[in-house]
């Protein structure tokens, strides 16, 4: 740790902090997440899953981890730095992010994906703050809660943070997959598009709520094992019908309008996947009006999804400067080593650190807390934000994204679902809720899970949401 000179300490939490640092030698900023749990050998550090899986995952999409240090029992990893995440890059916006931007970011989160998937691991914490950017370039960061898709289940059921979870674990799915990242994905999506979250729920019973405000209330038929699972913990849909992204996301073409709806499918099974995804009419560099791609000019367009799918045969022009475009971004930024590159020859014979030999693991920081309402994820290995999290107030002045917050809340009145009933025990006794005790009932509201006929009223709760969105 002598080579780094800690320049600022940019989060705390309760399991470790995460510090700017800089590079004596070579003078390069770096981000070092430094643990707070002692580790006292090696084979103790190894096992954690973070570093074990980005050993193995390698891509100019996933945030680069340069070293592991273990000194004085401390442990230290130190990974590249990165000029923001994407929730601050949506904070920080006063008007839409142009489509063809927007089709960017997705490219390269799902490249990211893809190469995550394809190396037997799903991230099951897919959201903007673990999606880091700079310049043109978008990685995909923090893999604390990363799982071998082979791993025996039953999984833990909280997971992801909740306005991006995906419904089979909110209803508490012993099993579950990398589907559940393209959940998330879907839900990430449409943010761009709207700068909001399109599924903000204030507990896991609302989140299921706000879900069937948007795509409808499931059937039998569309999500069989949706229903036996909302049964053996007492749930019951409410029913919606579904609302058009069209009319939410005005912004989208078709084609994006379409993927998301494939993304945002209730049976995880009919999910497409990542390799499907990046084949998807979305992806290809005609799928945007030239009058949309002159206006953002700096943004490279991607490559088409069957390079071999061309008129007549030929490769146009406008194909070619994609592929060109996407080289460029395939790659780290200008100025950060790549594989084998300058980081890989600084490393020295410190004691207790690591450097990957041949290989540089790929892995992120952490740039979100976890005591937020949104950032419930329970994993001892997830660290706080690279700054201090835009969705938690400062405690002084004015809170850091009130306004985007303002944003996403519906309106006062509109009605929020009860908490999930508790798995029925044996006895068959009542208990309290699963989600953290009994709650206050408000009478005033109608009861979701009443009898039939007493329910909410299909179209009211959206209409007033799509009306604002709308202007």
């Amino acid at each position: 740790m002598n080579r780094y000179k800690v320049t600022k300490t940019l989060g705390d939490g309760t399991y470790g902090s995460v510090l700017r640092a800089q590079n004596t030698a070579t003078g390069e900023l770096v981000a070092i997440k430094k643990m707070k749990q002692k580790y006292y050998s090696w084979e103790e550090c190894m096992k954690l899953r973070e570093i074990n899986s980005l050993r193995k995952l390698i891509h100019p999409n996933i945030v680069k981890l340069k070293e592991v240090i273990r000194e004085n029992d401390e442990l230290h990893m130190v990974f590249e730095f990165m000029d923001a995440n994407l929730y601050e890059f949506m904070k920080a916006r006063v008007k839409p992010i142009p489509e063809n931007k927007v089709r960017n970011i997705m490219y390269q989160t799902c490249q990211a994906l893809h190469h995550v998937h394809k190396g037997g691991y799903f991230h099951r914490d897919m959201k903007p703050e673990n999606l880091l950017i700079s310049g043109d370039t978008v990685k995909l960061a923090d893999f604390g809660l990363a799982r071998e898709i082979r791993a025996r289940p039953p999984f833990t059921d909280y997971v992801s943070t909740r306005w991006y979870r995906a419904p089979e674990v909110l209803l508490r799915s012993p099993v579950y997959n990398s589907p559940t990242d393209i959940w998330a994905c879907g839900g990430i999506m449409a943010e761009l598009y709207t700068l909001r979250p399109l599924f903000p729920g204030s507990s896991e019973s609302d989140q299921l709520y706000k879900t069937c405000s948007v795509l409808g209330t499931p059937s039998q038929q569309q999500w069989p094992e949706g229903f036996k699972l909302a049964a053996q913990i007492g749930f019951r849909f409410p029913q919606f019908v579904p609302t058009k992204l069209e009319t939410l996301i005005p912004q989208a073409n078709q084609e994006g309008v379409a993927l998301m709806n494939c993304m945002l499918s209730w049976d995880p099974n009919k999910r497409l996947s990542t390799a499907k995804i990046l084949q998807h009419p979305y992806f290809e560099a005609g799928s945007l009006p030239e009058v949309s791609q002159a206006k953002e000019a700096a943004a490279p367009s991607l490559p088409p999804a069957n390079p071999g799918h061309h008129h007549g045969g030929h490769m146009s022009a406008a194909s070619s400067m994609a592929q060109k475009s996407a080289a460029q971004f395939a790659h780290p930024r200008s100025g950060l080593p790549g594989p084998g590159g300058i980081a890989s020859d600084v490393f020295s014979s410190t004691k207790g650190s690591w450097a990957g030999g041949n290989s540089h693991p790929s892995t992120g920081k952490r740039p979100s807390g976890l005591n937020g309402k949104e950032n419930d994820t329970g994993s001892n290995f997830n660290l706080p934000s690279l700054s201090q999290d835009p969705r938690k107030g400062s405690g002084t002045g004015s809170k850091p994204g009130s306004r985007y917050m303002r944003m996403a809340r519906y309106q006062p009145g509109m009605q929020q679902m009860p908490a999930l009933p508790q798995v029925k025990p044996s006895g068959g006794a009542g208990s309290a809720s699963a989600f953290g005790g009994p709650q206050a009932r408000n009478n005033s509201l109608p009861d979701i899970g009443g009898a039939p006929g007493q329910g909410p009223k299909p179209t009211g709760y959206f209409g007033a949401h799509a009306a604002r969105m709308l202007g």
